[in-house]
């Protein structure tokens, strides 16, 4: 989406403050632990932003293919993953318009991009297309029933932010789009956008997770089960 070129230079800051940090953990930690990537996989990153969630499949040792909007978040992608020594083909490309084969992905990977899906169906149903028979669809996103939530859909958030672009999703939503096959789902980031930095910590996520909506949503598909 051509909207965040101008997000692309100051987007990887975030990540350096200490709920960023913490968010980036327990969104990792959740995502593979519900998508478990092996070596050798050829997965596609959908949104791929500045190449996050890239990076650490190719770590894993899977080839990745990676696409996004934003020829700036891509190119903010690609030196981040040069300076790592990663082979990931990084490439411009619209999700309702995935310029692939069908079955030419052993998974496909969608992590905090969902959420600027206008048209969710029409961007499942090609992410699901270029998925080999057997193989895996994650998609992660913003809970729509959540403190996080409501907070991307406050007054200044609207006007302010790129977050006037999003269309935000609940659990139902996501597992509506294919629900027979559905293996796994699950949620994350208990902890409230607007907790103080010096309580951050796994041990207040995990006792926030028994009275919170998490603040961000997964759901896991397996194709043709």
């Amino acid at each position: 989406m051509a909207i965040f070129d101008e997000e692309a230079k100051d987007y990887d800051s975030w990540y350096t403050t200490k709920m960023g940090e913490f968010v980036d953990k327990v969104e990792t930690d959740h995502a593979f632990s519900l998508f478990k990537p092996e070596a050798g996989m050829k997965i596609l990153d959908v949104g791929c932003g500045t190449g996050n969630f890239s990076i650490k499949l190719a770590e894993m040792g899977c080839k990745v293919i990676a696409i996004d909007q934003s020829k700036e978040m891509l190119e903010k992608a690609r030196q981040k993953s040069e300076i790592k020594g990663l082979d990931i083909e990084f490439i411009c490309m619209d999700v309702y318009n995935i310029d692939f084969p069908d079955e030419e992905f052993d998974g496909v990977f969608s992590m905090a991009a969902f959420e600027f899906i206008k048209e969710p169906k029409k961007a499942y149903d090609e992410m699901y297309r270029v998925i080999r028979e057997k193989g895996s669809l994650l998609i992660g996103t913003i809970n729509l029933k959540s403190k996080w939530g409501e907070l991307y859909s406050s007054e200044w958030f609207q006007e302010n932010t790129v977050f006037k672009y999003a269309d935000f999703k609940s659990m139902d939503d996501m597992k509506s789009l294919n629900i027979k096959e559905v293996v796994d789902s699950g949620e994350c980031l208990y902890i409230p956008p607007a907790t103080e930095e010096e309580i951050i910590s796994l041990e207040l996520e995990k006792e926030l997770s028994a009275i919170e909506e998490g603040g961000f949503i997964s759901v896991l598909w397996q194709k043709g089960i």
